[in-house]
């Protein structure tokens, strides 16, 4: 007997749970605080060049104070959100080794990662940091302009 209504019942609650709308991974707040900062939706991760603000100089890795200024900014804002956690990738232009871009593009994207976490007020820990070095060039490496484009550090934010 027990079988009998049980097996209805498990078929209807299997349905219902089919038909739920799927919950968005970000709020409403957060989108549009990610979008306030230029950030961009593509296949669920939102993501930030931060090119156009912030470029490093030929061969360095440090942040210029106003770029750092900045960074903390955005990131103290974002969080109070509650988007704490982002993936930073660091990028070269296609002058040097690929090992040694590969290396500088990791410094670029932990001293962005560093100055993300003092304004955010997180742990370092929840933030992820990848040198990708000149394999995704934005700009043409042939100009002066496009290469300093190319050294920049992008932001993803993947989960709150």
């Amino acid at each position: 007997m027990l079988k009998r209504l049980l097996s209805p019942f498990i078929l209807i609650m299997l349905i219902l749970a089919g038909c739920q709308a799927p919950q968005g991974k970000f709020t409403p707040e957060q989108i549009a605080a990610m979008k306030s900062y230029g950030f961009t939706e593509a296949s669920g991760d939102w993501s930030l060049g931060l090119s156009d603000t912030i470029l490093f100089d030929k061969n360095d890795y440090k942040l210029r104070p106003e770029s750092e200024k900045q960074i903390q900014e955005m990131a103290s804002k974002l969080a109070a959100t509650g988007l704490n956690h982002a993936r930073l990738d660091g990028h070269t232009d296609n002058y040097g080794e690929d090992s040694y871009n590969e290396a500088l593009s990791l410094k670029r994207a932990n001293v962005v990662a560093d100055a993300w976490a003092q304004g955010a007020n997180i742990p370092r820990t929840n933030l992820t940091t990848r040198g990708l070095g000149k394999k995704y060039p934005l700009a043409s490496n042939q100009t002066s302009k496009g290469r300093a484009e190319n050294r920049r550090v992008a932001v993803v934010i993947s989960t709150p």
